[in-house]
């Protein structure tokens, strides 16, 4: 099923190691919040260490205008991973050019030197080719171990791979059979989960596992699309009119296999304190608007869920950051964690949710990638895997 190689394929004692780590994480004040993806990256880092290599991390942070962005800096983020490891761990104050080259050339076997924010130059989102080369200048080996980036063709993430022996790191590996053997071969019945707001981020995905789920259902904003095209009239709620057509050819598409919700949590203002009601799905009145899933909806979802084999979850149920209206939410994940099926949640507010309900231990797989979950369910390729050595 994977068939790229790995870390464990090359010898990587004595050489310097570039690796693309996805160390974008939330940032406030010069402390870093939500650690997730850095601690996911670990094993990747500390097997390179253990086995004499020296290791320089590249990654983006945010989407900073100029180099005097400074709050888009990964010089706190570099200081947080020297709590986290025993290794010696520098920072450089660019990624290219001859600081970087300075401090690489510095770097010895065990220790660990984390170069800045590789979007500082506009040749990262460009892919240009001086940027990879000079990226790859820097090192011996190149691993990508950042699936959170992998569906985007940049110097750091496509470009490199063309100038150094590449390969995958342990959390591309984990992410790749998970997603990928999760849609191509997955322990039946396979039932897939989508929510969010807006039905045009999901239209692939929505195609692609129709053809190949045993029951895909449908919760969050784009179940209104949904509502409208089948002629309910959905008072203020969230819609998007310009894929109407889209979702009544969806629907034809599914047949039995598509569900939508059979009640819904209705809201007369877009407001955490909002009044509500639970209402059967039918014609939403005037000045009120869908928030979230009905009670009946989840249980519905629920005896489908605990009966499956496979579970790919993505996307929320509701307006889940108003604790009132993350009920269809919270009782989703609480199913999925309880079905014991083989378990896969990717995008922020999915696995947000997961983590906050405490089920998080219970799921097989938790991605830390959105649009590269997303773009692995819809079956295409990422250029960030598709440019690794194969095996």
């Amino acid at each position: 099923m994977f068939n790229k190689k790995t870390i464990e394929d090359i010898d990587v004692k004595g050489k310097r190691v570039l690796v693309r780590v996805d160390f974008n994480v939330p940032v406030k004040e010069g402390k870093v919040g939500d650690d997730t993806r850095i601690r996911a990256a670990l094993p990747t880092i500390q097997y390179l260490l253990d086995h004499g290599a020296a290791v320089i991390l590249c990654s983006h942070l945010g989407r900073p205008k100029s180099a005097q962005d400074s709050k888009y800096s990964l010089k706190p983020v570099a200081e947080y991973l020297g709590t986290l490891i025993a290794n010696k761990v520098s920072f450089a104050e660019d990624c290219i050019g001859p600081v970087a080259e300075k401090a690489a050339q510095a770097v010895q076997p065990g220790e660990i030197l984390v170069l800045e924010n590789t979007r500082y130059h506009e040749g990262e989102e460009k892919n240009d080719p001086e940027m990879a080369r000079q990226l790859a200048s820097l090192a011996d080996l190149y691993v990508n171990d950042a699936f959170g980036t992998a569906h985007r063709a940049h110097a750091s993430t496509e470009g490199v791979a063309r100038y150094l022996p590449a390969v995958a790191g342990y959390l591309m590996e984990k992410e790749i059979r998970y997603l990928g053997q999760t849609v191509e071969d997955p322990k039946r019945p396979f039932v897939a989960i989508l929510g969010g707001a807006k039905i045009s981020d999901k239209i692939g995905v929505i195609r692609n596992l129709l053809s190949k789920a045993d029951h895909v259902l449908i919760g969050g904003g784009m179940a209104n699309t949904f509502f409208k095209a089948q002629g309910y009239p959905i008072g203020d709620s969230l819609v998007q009119d310009d894929a109407l057509d889209t979702a009544r050819e969806l629907i034809n598409m599914g047949g039995g296999k598509l569900r939508l919700p059979i009640d819904v949590v209705i809201a007369d203002k877009f407001d955490a304190e909002a009044e509500s009601k639970t209402v059967e799905m039918g014609p939403v009145p005037d000045g009120w608007r869908i928030l979230d899933v009905g009670p009946e909806t989840v249980a519905n979802y629920s005896k489908v869920i605990a009966g499956a084999g496979t579970v790919v979850w993505n996307g929320p149920m509701g307006v889940f950051e108003f604790p009132r209206f993350a009920e269809g939410t919270y009782g989703i994940a609480r199913a999925v964690a309880e079905s014991g099926a083989i378990s896969v949640i990717g995008g922020g507010e999915s696995v947000a949710a997961i983590q906050q309900s405490g089920l998080a231990g219970k799921i097989t797989h938790i991605s830390t990638g959105g649009g590269a979950s997303l773009e692995m369910l819809e079956g295409l390729t990422l250029p960030g895997l598709a440019a690794l050595q194969d095996k």
